[in-house]
């Protein structure tokens, strides 16, 4: 059975009420979660002060008391630890812009490819009101993004969790891009 296929036996288990399914899916899911949260906060802006574990920590926190997930495979747990990770991020930019009371600007820049974001310096505050703007727009293409730049997941991943075909992913992935890109170069915040 591939590491794919033991993830998800295993969230299917531990949904079930299995608590050791737990324990042995942690050490198979925690370099790849601390992998996506030190990803997130290398794109994060210098001097940002959470910590890769704590986000690790604080999302798995998160993750374990979703009670009501319907667990369907690896890739839909690995999307949801990325919207739980860009949800504390978030938080976490709110506060800390609450403490110095909007002192100092937001930067943002951006590529024409979102795939070399991780080159780039971002706030999570503006991209998160990027996609909450493409979300009432489109909540796919919305969910894409989050997928694909969170969650690091591939097209056919992305397809499986949103149940549409590998092309629709792909149509739909260039549409956000240009769509984001157009409104954060104009500085819509």
């Amino acid at each position: 059975m591939t590491a794919s296929h033991d993830v998800t036996a295993l969230l299917k288990d531990w949904q079930g009420g299995k608590r050791e399914a737990l324990d042995e899916l942690l050490p198979m899911i925690y370099a790849e979660l601390r992998q996506m949260a030190r990803s997130y906060l290398h794109r994060e802006r210098v001097g940002h002060t959470l910590q890769s574990t704590a986000l690790v920590n604080e999302a798995f926190m998160k993750l374990i008391d979703q009670d009501r997930v319907d667990w369907q495979n690896r890739a839909h747990f690995f999307a949801l630890a990325a919207t739980i990770m860009r949800r504390i991020l978030v938080d976490h930019s709110r506060r800390r812009n609450r403490e110095k009371r909007g002192d100092g600007a937001i930067k943002v820049t951006w590529s024409e490819r979102i795939e070399q974001a991780q080159e780039n310096e971002f706030d999570a505050l503006v991209l998160d009101d990027a996609l909450q703007a493409l979300e009432k727009l489109d909540e796919r293409q919305a969910q894409i993004v989050s997928l694909r730049f969170f969650a690091g997941l591939s097209v056919e991943e992305c397809a499986t969790v949103l149940s549409v075909s590998d092309r629709t992913i792909k149509r739909e992935w260039r549409m956000a891009r240009a769509w984001l890109h157009r409104y954060l170069s104009a500085g819509i915040t």
